[in-house]
């Protein structure tokens, strides 16, 4: 059955947003049961900047402790704190070990972060129960095989689903609350204005000298005159992001869960560096470039995509008063060769940098086309090129990326060994 055809036959549907609770946490916890009864958080590399705290146990909040506080300030407040380095690919297989559980559920499942999913119950509901029967269940499944509690917001719709979870389900003993659209204005709206899904500090005091305290103030103003307003404040452009609050505010969202969400072309390919100390000299920022240059195009070559714009971005000491930029250009023709991105990734970068002392990095590819056709030229050849690529892209698929580096990672500015290692800048 098809999915669009197999969500609008029925009707109001029944949405779920399943969070797992302090996910990383969670997980070290569940597998180390000495720990049962002691504050847990899980941290970077203390020694690197990567210092920080990614989550934190319900104990260990108890405390103070808050995601994304520097290591250092989480041991002030609580001395007892234990540390535990994080295994990012683990908890990508815990996740997708709680994304099959959910299809055992539905076959409407929607990943959303690595720690929350969108399930459209709607057609499970005349075989497991109610919805909230289902949820209770889907909690049970999941304590069972991963240790991990689940919060549950249920709605008809995505957008309240998400609410539901953040503003009520999160803080209940059940971990389960629903909010069905009819209660929308006595429930939501009294809501403060920044506990509305999308609304940070930055935005929130935006909106408060608009005179928009609560979600209500938003729900309540006409469109028209809430679009005049941000147009005001913000300029022309603002109007699509006006709509998204405004309909956020009044819970409206028509978007089926997509299990493809994740399946579609994607529109760049890129990758960011934070290093580890201030990098001052034009030799190791070359080599930090080309590190990134390479994985860019393996993963372009590795999705079967050649890219025509080339972005490179950078951001310099201090971090209090911060330079930097971002800048593109168009490649004649597309490509995924390392080298020839490279070239014009080095042009790019040394045509605005200002010689502040760099912290960050970062290389992209976009106006991506498949790989299955490409521009032969005269003065390279093509075929043993794309050759020679994949021949070490094959070498460090079954070996690991570290097997085969370039003799500039060798170096003291090389990253490629310790990025080996993590996924997303996190350990394995």
């Amino acid at each position: 059955m098809e999915q669009a055809g197999k969500q609008s036959a029925a009707g109001k549907r029944t949405i779920f947003l399943a969070d797992c609770q302090s996910f990383y946490a969670s997980v070290e916890k569940a597998e180390n049961p000495g720990c049962k009864d002691r504050p847990v958080a899980v941290a970077g590399d203390p020694l690197r900047r990567s210092g920080i705290i990614l989550a934190a146990c319900p104990m260990a909040k108890e405390y103070g402790v808050v995601t994304a506080e520097r290591l250092g300030e989480a041991l002030k407040k609580c001395p007892d704190l234990v540390i535990m380095r994080p295994r990012m690919q683990h908890y990508l297989d815990i996740s997708l070990l709680i994304t099959h559980i959910y299809e055992e559920i539905t076959d409407l499942v929607e990943v959303f972060s690595v720690d929350e999913q969108f399930l459209d119950v709607t057609d499970s509901l005349p075989f497991f129960g109610d919805s909230h029967a289902i949820a209770q269940m889907i909690q049970d499944k999941v304590m069972q095989q991963t240790g991990v509690r689940v919060r549950i917001g249920i709605s008809s719709n995505k957008i309240l689903a998400k609410i539901a979870t953040d503003i009520w389900a999160k803080k209940n003993d059940s971990g389960i609350f629903t909010l069905p659209t009819s209660d929308v204005e006595e429930l939501l709206w009294p809501q403060p204005v920044h506990k509305m899904f999308g609304v940070g500090s930055r935005m929130t005091a935006h909106l408060t000298r608009l005179g928009m305290t609560t979600i209500g103030d938003i729900a309540r103003t006409p469109l028209p005159l809430l679009q005049d307003k941000f147009r005001a404040r913000f300029g022309k452009q603002s109007n699509i992001h006006a709509e998204v609050l405004w309909r956020t505010a009044n819970g409206l969202d028509d978007s089926p869960v997509s299990p493809q969400t994740f399946d579609t072309q994607p529109k760049s390919v890129g990758h960011m560096m934070t290093l580890p100390r201030d990098y001052e000299e034009s030799s190791e920022v070359d080599t930090i470039l080309l590190e990134l240059t390479e994985e860019v195009c393996r993963d372009c070559r590795r999705r079967g995509y050649m890219g025509s714009v080339v972005t490179v971005s950078c951001m310099c000491s201090p971090y209090e008063a911060p330079t930097g930029f971002s800048r593109q250009i168009k490649m004649p023709d597309p490509t995924n060769h390392t080298n020839t991105v490279f070239a014009m990734v080095k042009m790019l970068f040394y045509k605005f940098w200002d010689q502040m002392p760099v912290r960050r990095a970062g290389v992209t590819l976009s106006g991506l086309v498949r790989d299955g056709e490409y521009q032969l030229t005269l003065f390279e050849d093509q075929v043993k090129v794309r050759s020679l690529d994949q021949v070490t892209d094959w070498i460090k698929d079954r070996y690991g990326s570290a097997a085969i580096v370039r003799a500039s990672s060798l170096t003291a500015a090389g990253q490629a060994a310790e990025r080996a290692v993590k996924i997303g800048g996190h350990y394995k």
